[in-house]
């Protein structure tokens, strides 16, 4: 990889990384989690719909294009918030959002039928057991909520990049236009049932609150994924998606030097090693 395409995708998972620490400010700002997802997936859609162009689709498409849009659209979306809503610490949740990509490996096995060998296998092991490191962390324990629902969203997140590889042969603004248009409508109905009078608080939303919402919707969602697609022009994916293991470690220093977080040695022990496991599970054919 040429030197500017390295520095290219070191910004990106800078990006990703990102999103834990600048999704705390905006919490933080009184915007509820669920509302904050749909405010972001609003984002999304307003900087795509001049893009979007109608399509009828084919019936074996509907199920697929349903299930990313609910997976990615309403449920990774609403699990990250509600996970960093609840963690008054950001470095476990960080690190087990990587989770994702064991869950996507073994989905794939499971509904795609790929094969997974026994190398790899180990590898997702490796990384599960670096999660229960994790959780020997006093401050983690004493947190548990936020580290399950971030092994949700990692779910989630895993079983949506299964029913994307169903919709390869739809146009990528399509197939986000709709998603995240569903993503909106689920999540701000969901903030209006659970989270009260979501309406009044839009309207004292903080014009700093609004910065961290656009910054999720159009910087990390929208500007983060173009490049991505933009360096899969030039590298076969196994190239490049093993950098998304560094994301916890933009997230760390960014949180530490936003919150002055430190994360405690069995913390740094567990994310080495799962950041480790997922990358070589990630640079494995």
């Amino acid at each position: 990889m040429s030197t500017k395409h390295t520095l290219l995708i070191l910004f990106v998972v800078f990006l990703l990384g990102s999103a834990y620490p600048t999704g705390k400010l905006g919490l933080n700002d009184t915007i509820p989690p669920i509302l904050f997802g749909g405010l972001r997936m609003l984002i999304v859609f307003l900087c795509l719909i001049p893009f979007f162009k109608f399509q009828i689709i084919e019936r074996k498409y509907i199920i697929p294009l349903i299930g990313f849009s609910i997976c990615f659209g309403v449920m990774v979306n609403m699990f990250l918030y509600l996970s960093i809503n609840a963690s008054s610490i950001l470095a476990p949740i960080t690190i087990g959002a990587q989770l994702s990509i064991p869950f996507g490996i073994i989905l794939s096995s499971i509904f795609l039928s790929e094969k997974i060998s026994y190398k790899k296998w180990l590898l997702i092991m490796t990384s599960f057991f670096g999660i229960v490191i994790l959780a020997f962390d006093p401050k983690v324990v004493e947190e548990l909520t936020g580290s399950l629902l971030i092994c949700c969203m990692a779910f989630f997140y895993g079983l949506s990049q299964v029913f994307s590889r169903y919709l390869k042969n739809l146009d990528v603004k399509f197939t986000n236009t709709f998603m995240s248009l569903v993503g909106f409508v689920i999540l701000f109905t969901l903030s209006v049932l659970f989270e009260g009078t979501s309406i009044q608080t839009i309207k004292n939303i903080s014009i700093g609150s609004w910065l961290t919402v656009l910054y999720a919707g159009a910087i990390i969602s929208l500007l983060g994924h173009l490049m991505m697609f933009y360096l899969y022009k030039f590298y076969p994916i196994d190239m490049v998606l093993p950098f998304y293991a560094l994301f916890p470690v933009f997230g760390l220093i960014l949180t530490f030097f936003i919150f002055g977080e430190v994360p405690s040695l069995v913390t740094v022990t567990g994310g080495l090693i799962v950041i480790t496991s997922v990358f070589f599970a990630q640079k494995m054919r």
